[in-house]
């Protein structure tokens, strides 16, 4: 019968420079079982760099073929293999694969541990100079507009800190979506190829990162951006609001973004202020846009 325990290890590997990778990942790489890799031509190059021998059986571990092998690493836990997972850069199963292992692993009882080490949400948090008490990680945005504004869409009253991987050549059209859902003057920090050699932190309005953008973006990116205002001096009452939007789209708005605005500006759902323009009190027409300024 066997007596080995075998257990998974989540192992966080650099996310720019190979000197951040831990003494305790070498030791890892060098005497697990099975090595679990989202691409094996990394890994070889990691532990080159790192002096180390891999001696266990290597194996590919990556979105394509995660769902399959799972049950085979599962055996091999099961059989008393210590098996280690790494991805490209950064920790497993965050917005890379993992999560099936992890479940599967849980699901029968098996030990699962990790190596911490880098990880391109907490760096970005950490130097994008916005809050950092309370933030939610939103991963990659959907590649299609029309999600992906639906998406941000459902956001837009988020009050934490909220931290969004993107592809480079995707990032111009996600911080306009961003814009247009959260307002053009909603702090955020652009944050690109992190601890490598070109890195750079974009901070500034949303509005401003736009603009600077569109000229072209290299490298890994990590986009932070600040929560909705927890509350304004403006009035919240049911006319108050509908007001406020009158006012908005008598300067050119359309009610839809007269809506968003007045939302983002009082920290409020944007249903509240939906309904205070089309529910008026009494159940009355809803009022015209305003023609002078507010009494």
């Amino acid at each position: 019968m066997n007596t080995r325990t075998g257990q998974l290890v989540l192992a966080a590997t650099p996310i720019g420079r190979v000197a951040d990778a831990s003494p305790r990942l070498a030791e890892e790489l060098a005497t697990a079982d099975v090595v679990a890799a989202e691409d094996t031509r990394r890994l070889k190059r990691l532990a080159a760099d790192l002096g180390v021998v891999v001696r266990g059986r290597v194996v590919s571990y990556f979105e394509g073929n995660e769902a399959a092998r799972t049950g085979s690493l599962v055996e091999a836990l099961e059989a008393g293999d210590r098996v280690l997972l790494v991805t490209d850069a950064g920790m497993p199963s965050v917005s890379d694969p993992g999560y099936r292992l992890v479940a599967a692993a849980v699901e029968r009882d098996l030990p699962v541990t990790a190596v911490p080490g880098p990880s391109a949400v907490l760096t970005a948090l950490a130097v994008s100079g916005l809050p950092v008490d309370r933030f939610c990680f939103e991963g990659f945005l959907p590649r299609k507009a029309g999600e992906r504004s639906r998406r941000l869409a459902g956001l837009g009253d988020e009050p934490r800190t909220m931290v969004f991987f993107e592809a480079p050549h995707r990032t111009a059209a996600a911080l306009e979506a961003m814009a247009a859902a959260f307002g053009d003057d909603r702090a955020a920090a652009v944050c690109r190829e992190l601890t490598k050699t070109h890195e750079e932190v974009r901070r500034g309005r949303l509005a401003d990162l736009v603009d600077w953008a569109a000229q072209g973006i290299r490298g890994e990116v990590t986009i932070v951006v600040s929560g909705a205002p927890s509350g304004t001096d403006l009035p919240t009452d049911p006319v108050s609001l509908a007001a406020l939007v009158a006012e908005e789209e008598a300067e050119g708005a359309t009610r839809k973004e007269a809506i968003l605005d007045v939302a983002r500006r009082a920290g409020l759902p944007k249903r509240q202020v939906y309904d205070a323009v089309h529910k008026p009190p009494g159940g009355g027409p809803t009022p015209p846009p305003a023609t002078g300024p507010l009494p």
